[in-house]
Parts: C-alpha cells; sequence; structure tokens
C-alpha cells in the first residue's frame, strides 16, 4: 500500500469516529458499520457497501457528510466514490430479504467446492444454519432497526453484550432471517465458537428421542458445550414441561458461563401463558426487542430490491400499489410481487397497474384491511382492554383516560378496516376527517418510541382478530 493510500485509510478511520459521534447509534450500526475502506488514489476514496439498498441510502444521505469530513482532515477536497461489493453466497439463489423461511430449511449448495469450501459447508451442516441469511440481504427498516442494531451488536461481542436477547414478532416479518443472520456473521468472524441453531420443535422432538435412546447425556453435552445457542419459536415450547425444564438448566448453564444465548417468539414473553416463572423470567433478564410489519417506505424498498434481483422492471404504480395494500408481512408482500412476476413471465405480458389489480384481489394477504371487521368490534375490544365504556370511547368526553384509548380505536380502525376517515369518524360520535388523522397520525408516532404503548397496541390487533374469529 502506498503512503498516500495508508494516510486515507486513517482519515477513514477518524471520518467514522466523527460520524459515530454526530449521527444516532441506529444509523451508524445500520449504516455506517457496514462501509468498508477500499483504497485512495488522485483525490479519491473509495469505499464499499455490501448491497445496492445500503449503497443509495448511504450515496442518500451519508455522502455529503462523509465527503465533508474527509476533506477537512485532508485538508484537500476529496471525491468519495462507492462501490457493491456483495459477498457470494453459493446456490441455490438467497430466500426473500426479511421474511421467513417457512419450513425453517437449511439449504445446501450441490456445486463441486475445494477442500476449504467444504470445510465450511460442514461448518454449516454442524450449526444447522442457512448460509444464504445473512445481515447483507436482511433490509432493515424502521420496523426493524432496533432489532437489526441489536442482532450486529450481538454478532460483534457474542456472549458480551444483550445477552440473552429475544426477538419477538408475528409471521413472516424476519426473525428467522435476523436469528440465522447472527449465527452466519459469528460463525465466519470467530470460527472457534461453536455455534449451533434448532427450531423449539426440533430441540423438543431430540430431547423425547434422547430419552427413547437412553442418550440424554449425549443430547446434554450437545447443546451445552456450545459458544452460541440460537433457538426458533420458543412459543413452542408452552405446554412442554419435561421440556422446559432440560432448557432451563442448558439456559442456566450456557448463561453462567458467558455463552450467547438468542431466541425468537411471534409474541412478547410476557403473553406466553404455559411457560413456566422461573425460565420466562431467564428471557425477560436480557435484551426483548420486536419486529413490527414493514412501513410503506420500506415495503417499497424490499420490492424494488427484489425486482431488481429478479432483473425485472416493474412500474412505480405497480409498487406502491403493492404496499399500499399488502402490509401484512415481508413474505405477504415478497409472494405478491412473486405472483406478479410469474403471470408476466409465463404469459409474455407487460405488468400494469389493472394487470396488478386483478391478479392480486384474491391474493390472501391483499388489503390487510377487512370489511368484515366492523368497528364497533374494536371499540368494544378496546373498551374492555382500558375498562371504559364503548359509550365513553364514542362520546366527546375529553379526560385524559379516555382520550387514549378514543385514539387508539381511531387508529386501529384506519388499519384494519376499509372505511374511509369520514366513516370511521361517524362511528365517533361524528367526528370528522380531520380529527380521525390526528389520532391515527398521533399514535402512529407514538408507537415507533414508546415500547409500552407498542406493545399493547399489537395485543389489542391479536385480540381483535381473535375476536373476529370467534
Amino acid at each position: 500500500m502506498s503512503h498516500v493510500e495508508e494516510n486515507y485509510s486513517v482519515f477513514w478511520l477518524e471520518t467514522e469516529k466523527r460520524l459515530k459521534e454526530t449521527i444516532s447509534p441506529t444509523d451508524y450500526t445500520v449504516w455506517i458499520s457496514r462501509i468498508r475502506y477500499e483504497g485512495a488514489a488522485a483525490g479519491k476514496l473509495m469505499l464499499s457497501v455490501p448491497s445496492q439498498f445500503v449503497y443509495d441510502k448511504v450515496d442518500r444521505e451519508f455522502r455529503s457528510q462523509i465527503t465533508d469530513i474527509i476533506s477537512d482532515l485532508t485538508g484537500e477536497h476529496i471525491k468519495v466514490e462507492f462501490v457493491i461489493k456483495k459477498i457470494s453466497a453459493p446456490s441455490p439463489a438467497a430466500p426473500f430479504s426479511g421474511g421467513d423461511d417457512e419450513e425453517n430449511e437449511t439449504k445446501k449448495p450441490h456445486a463441486e467446492v475445494s477442500r476449504t469450501e467444504k470445510e465450511r459447508i460442514i461448518d454449516y451442516e454442524a450449526s444447522n444454519l442457512n448460509p444464504l441469511y445473512r445481515f447483507e440481504n436482511f433490509i432493515a427498516g424502521e420496523n426493524s432497526a432496533f432489532a437489526y442494531s441489536a442482532a450486529m451488536a450481538i454478532s460483534k461481542n457474542p456472549g458480551v453484550t444483550y445477552n440473552p436477547c429475544l426477538v419477538y414478532g408475528g409471521v413472516g416479518l424476519g426473525k428467522t432471517h435476523l436469528l440465522q443472520s447472527i449465527g452466519n456473521y459469528i460463525l465466519e468472524n470467530n470460527p472457534e465458537l461453536k455455534v449451533v441453531y434448532v427450531t423449539a420443535e426440533m430441540f423438543t422432538n431430540e430431547f423425547i428421542q434422547s430419552i427413547g435412546d437412553k442418550k440424554t447425556q449425549a443430547f446434554k453435552n450437545k447443546y451445552r458445550k456450545v459458544g452460541v445457542l440460537l433457538i426458533d419459536d420458543i412459543h413452542f415450547l408452552q405446554g412442554k414441561d419435561s421440556t422446559q425444564e432440560e432448557l432451563f438448566h442448558t439456559f442456566n448453564d450456557l448463561y453462567d458461563t458467558h455463552k450467547q444465548l438468542v431466541f425468537t417468539c411471534d409474541r412478547p414473553i410476557s403473553e406466553l401463558k404455559d411457560l413456566t416463572s422461573r425460565l420466562r423470567s431467564r428471557f425477560e433478564r436480557g435484551l426483548n426487542v420486536d419486529l413490527l410489519p414493514p412501513n410503506y417506505e420500506t415495503r417499497m424498498a424490499i420490492l424494488k430490491r427484489k425486482s431488481a434481483e429478479k432483473n425485472m422492471s416493474i412500474p412505480d404504480d405497480v409498487l406502491d400499489f403493492i404496499s399500499r395494500n399488502v402490509n401484512t408481512n415481508v413474505r405477504d408482500l415478497e409472494a405478491s410481487l412473486t405472483k406478479l412476476i410469474a403471470y408476466s413471465t409465463l404469459l409474455n405480458k407487460e405488468i400494469t397497474l389493472d394487470i396488478a389489480k386483478e391478479q392480486l384481489k384474491a391474493f390472501p394477504a391483499h388489503n390487510a384491511a377487512s370489511p368484515s371487521l366492523s368497528i364497533e368490534t374494536i371499540i368494544r375490544v378496546v373498551s374492555d382492554y382500558f375498562n371504559v365504556s364503548t359509550y365513553d370511547v364514542k362520546g366527546k368526553k375529553k379526560t385524559k383516560s379516555l382520550i387514549q384509548p378514543r385514539q387508539i380505536a381511531m387508529y386501529l380502525a384506519r388499519i384494519l378496516c376499509e372505511y374511509s376517515t369520514s366513516e370511521i369518524g361517524s362511528e365517533f360520535g361524528g367526528k370528522d376527517h380531520s380529527t380521525v388523522m390526528h389520532a391515527y397520525q398521533r399514535v402512529e408516532g407514538m408507537i415507533k418510541t414508546d415500547e409500552a404503548l407498542n406493545q399493547t397496541v399489537q395485543k389489542l390487533i391479536r385480540e381483535i382478530r381473535d375476536y373476529k374469529k370467534n
């Protein structure tokens, strides 16, 4: 490396340091920490990023800051250039970004490989990890930035930072992807650590099998002699007392020896009623982070990325239509796109907005808002939860104990029903459009920063959907 390049590498380290001091910790972890120094020459600083998604974000929001800092450090105007250096992965194609694999299967590459590559595959097989689940192809938006940042921090300091950690959220939001990304990162950067990924169902079945085969000690050794234990879908353990007992002792053994533990669940741990209190307390002692359904901007980013990966040019109005009408989870979002691409490819037709509307109208996830769900049902569930009357929630009293339930009910009616704001307002004692929108925007803003309120809203959504089923 030349003397100039050596100086530039030092300048880049100082630039990173200054950025860390001036931007939010989340922005630094999610975006800046993924930039790599590649070299410098003739007044140019060359940096790499792992994906087009990261490139777009960094180029749009941080290029100016980076240019200003590096120019100030060098005393001359420096041109900053970004290149995309994707981490190569074996076939088959990467799984949908941000969504869980339905079967939690580990795909194995079949091509001929070198001895070193074979050793890497053996590592993956021993760990149960899918090597294609990576941070680089996980699209982090506002809904997942906190969980993504926590996962990255854990990966860089396993057993030290946020131990244990529980990631919870609904189906198809990326829990499995994020959990296995942690494992893959550690496996590649700390190969001396033994990493094991397992679903709670697999853990249970192995435990039962070990009892039948009288090999319980071998089972204990397998899971208590690891450096990192990743368990998916722990809600499966509800009501399985013997398995919970075994996991309790495994947890204690690993935690006491500073081994990293990460779990996923489909709901907050406090809502697992058939989990022993002492095991629940173990999960609660660490970091609990949630994954929410992606917002509009993140849904658009996911669709654009997946379209580019498939070399498909899809009009923005079509992507906008999908983004606005499929807001359940990432898996459903990408399945909608896949259906349109298949239709276009098989019938050799250009994808238009009319075709998108026609093809997706019968799609299960199309318009998660339900015309059969009444506003009255939402008001009833919210009223019961806050222990206030439906009459007061729909009325005009402005006491503090009523304002929040009323605004939350309006918010839920807006996202769960197909009614217009005027129709929603009429159900709340003749409120107008602006009142409903104010309530919606207020609650939407608060749940981004108030974790307790966010959990309350998510719980109400589940109760409303369960109420509808019954």
